[in-house]
């Protein structure tokens, strides 16, 4: 069953495009990771989810309730985390909680205080003096209080130094699969979402580029970099590579195919090289090579 069905999304701004009959699904139990570039419309998708922006056309469901006019009932489901964290600074942690647990009747404060334990804070100090990291780890414990079943993160390791992103992820995919959760996260630091995610969707300008298993993309996208013989020979790839990128004799290629299929496709080809290497990717260098690097 699917947390989130969006279906043939259009969206404008103005006269200017977003994205065309975009549809992608969220399995329950699942962590997405939305990946893309600035102006790609991750931002667009966010709060076409929360119900704050409406498409120009189609339409997205959250268990199966249009997004636009969501029930009481389906939005206590959802925990949402947005840019700036939480305020109230002046309040300790220990008021935070207090506070917020007044205006969610499911309240279960066990994974706030089991994050806070790990930042090894007191119970007493204010949010005021904590460190960026800090104050996003109390935001997040405060979501999870709520218990929601699908949980959207936009954007969610901005301002934290690697430490607390890691304390961040590690918490994070542990309570989602400990408590069957759904995940629809996005984030600028891919090397995080790599130990994040189970799934990923790549968006470009106006398309998704994949969405699929991330250990599934990452098995099926290549690199390969050959080196020529001749730096003048013409090279045609267009029929097996996604992305090119050619330097005198050296090129740099990705590509769905496998290591035979590109040599066969080489030798079809009269492509003559001196060296061939297939090169280990990171999912930060698979989007790259995706999405090219400008």
């Amino acid at each position: 069953m699917y947390a989130i069905e969006c279906k043939n999304l259009t969206h404008y701004y103005g006269k200017k495009l977003v994205y065309e009959n975009l549809s992608f699904n969220v399995e329950e139990g699942k962590i997405l990771g939305l990946l893309g570039k600035n102006g790609t419309g991750k931002s667009t998708t966010i709060n076409i989810l929360n119900g704050f922006l409406q498409p120009f056309s189609g339409e997205c469901l959250i268990y199966g309730q249009n997004t636009q006019t969501l029930s009481p009932e389906t939005k206590r489901r959802i925990g949402f985390l947005i840019e700036g964290h939480i305020q109230y600074s002046f309040m300790n942690i220990h008021q935070i909680e207090k506070f917020y647990s007044g205006f969610y009747p499911d309240w279960n404060s066990a994974p706030y205080w089991e994050l806070m334990s790990k930042l090894k804070v007191t119970p007493k100090q204010k949010i005021s003096t904590m460190s960026c990291g800090q104050r996003s780890q109390v935001a997040l414990g405060l979501i999870l209080a709520q218990d929601p079943d699908l949980l959207i993160l936009d954007d969610f390791s901005m301002g934290l130094d690697p430490g607390y992103r890691r304390l961040f992820i590690d918490y994070m995919r542990e309570y989602a699969k400990a408590e069957h959760k759904t995940v629809f996260v996005t984030s600028h630091i891919i090397q995080d979402m790599e130990r994040l995610i189970d799934d990923v969707m790549i968006m470009d300008y106006n398309k998704i580029l994949a969405q699929q298993p991330v250990e599934q993309f990452m098995n099926t996208f290549r690199q390969f970099n050959i080196t020529l013989t001749s730096p003048e020979q013409e090279v045609d790839l267009d029929g097996i590579a996604v992305n090119i990128e050619k330097v005198k004799d050296k090129i740099e290629f990705y590509t769905y195919s496998t290591e035979d299929e590109v040599k066969n496709y080489l030798a079809s080809k009269g492509i003559d090289y001196s060296s061939f290497e297939e090169r280990k990717m990171s999912l930060e260098d698979a989007f790259i090579g995706l999405t090219r690097k400008y």
